[in-house]
């Protein structure tokens, strides 16, 4: 494909030649001759100059480069969908396996591809053109809308509610009992019922292996365009804002509320019933035992303001030599000059 091409569908600005053909895309570090790259983070800057790329998509205000450059005012983005140009994912036919179980109270819109070992259970509904890879498990009464796409060993349980053009990832399970027990008189925990559904609206995507656990009354609740990363723990009675961005491994005990275009990243843990406010950001593995206000960047743990925070690894950085001065200085009290 030409470059030129390439920037019309794209709807950027062409500096260069635009005859240059492109065969795929790659890293900057990585590409060669006939891919296309870009620059979206300033420490990989100098790699423009060096790159084997034939082009490189950039901000509108990045310098001048000998090679061609498609400008956009966000290079990330545009490379995510130039990627969307020469990638096409694998296309499933309508048709059910002959080995899927489908019971017959069940209904199931038009479209639907149903693969090997599918099981749905009864009184499920499921709206248009799905697809349901092998060994996708859907159990009684669940409610899906148009487009839903579950990858192998997908599940999604009894009563939950699934919007439009959701997307769950391999083994991702949607309404696992929350962990809720009760200690009985002799001691011993009893479980509690997990009675109400995970609800998932639209346009949600659920990576592998992350759980959105059922609540014991109420409901847990996944707004619409969250995005769900790999091990992800959602507890339940928990509710994630639309928008939000929760990556590898976070944590949300029972009860939490997470905004509207949040962002926690890998490994965050927020302790049970506290409220992240929207648009906060928690960088990677900090631990949040309070309420966040909404726009604030924390870190740590407990999780403080992350100037305040870098500000406080400063000072940890240099405990060493300061714990010499202070014990030099206490030694020099202890023998006080000879006169």
């Amino acid at each position: 494909m030409k470059l030129a091409e390439i920037a019309a569908q794209l709807e950027v600005r062409l500096r260069g030649d635009g005859e240059v053909e492109i065969k795929g895309l790659q890293g900057i570090a990585d590409a060669q001759p006939g891919e296309l790259t870009f620059v979206s983070n300033p420490k990989y800057a100098a790699a423009a100059r060096t790159t084997r790329a034939s082009a490189i998509i950039v901000a509108e205000d990045f310098p001048e480069l000998a090679k061609p450059t498609l400008r956009t005012p966000d290079p990330y983005f545009t490379f995510a969908r130039a990627v969307e140009l020469f990638y096409q994912p694998p296309h499933y036919a309508p048709g059910i396996h002959p080995s899927a179980v489908i019971d017959k109270s069940s209904r199931i819109g038009r479209g639907a591809h149903i693969g090997a070992y599918v099981v749905i259970e009864p009184e499920v509904e499921i709206g248009e053109n799905c697809v349901l890879l092998p060994h996708v498990v859907i159990y009684r009464g669940a409610k899906i809308g148009n487009n839903f796409f579950a990858h192998a060993h997908a599940m999604v349980r009894e009563f939950c509610r699934i919007g439009n053009n959701v997307i769950l990832q391999n083994g991702a399970i949607v309404g696992s009992d929350g962990f809720g027990f009760a200690k009985d008189p002799r001691g011993a925990w009893r479980k509690i019922p997990q009675s109400g559904p995970a609800v998932v609206a639209d346009n949600v995507e659920i990576q592998a292996y992350a759980c959105i656990d059922r609540a014991s009354i109420g409901e847990t609740r996944i707004e619409e365009g969250a995005k769900i990363d790999n091990l992800v723990q959602v507890g339940h009675g928990s509710r994630v804002g639309a928008n939000a961005m929760l990556c590898a491994q976070v944590g949300l005990a029972g009860s939490t509320e997470v905004g509207k275009d949040v962002i926690l990243a890998g490994q965050v843990g927020i302790a049970g019933h506290c409220r992240v406010g929207d648009g906060a950001i928690v960088t990677a593995q900090s631990g949040v035992p309070n309420d966040v206000e909404a726009g604030k960047t924390m870190s740590g743990y407990p999780a403080i303001e992350n100037k305040q925070w870098l500000r406080a690894v400063a000072v940890f950085n240099r405990l060493p030599e300061i714990a010499k001065a202070l014990r030099s200085q206490a030694r020099s009290k202890e023998s006080p000059d000879k006169d």
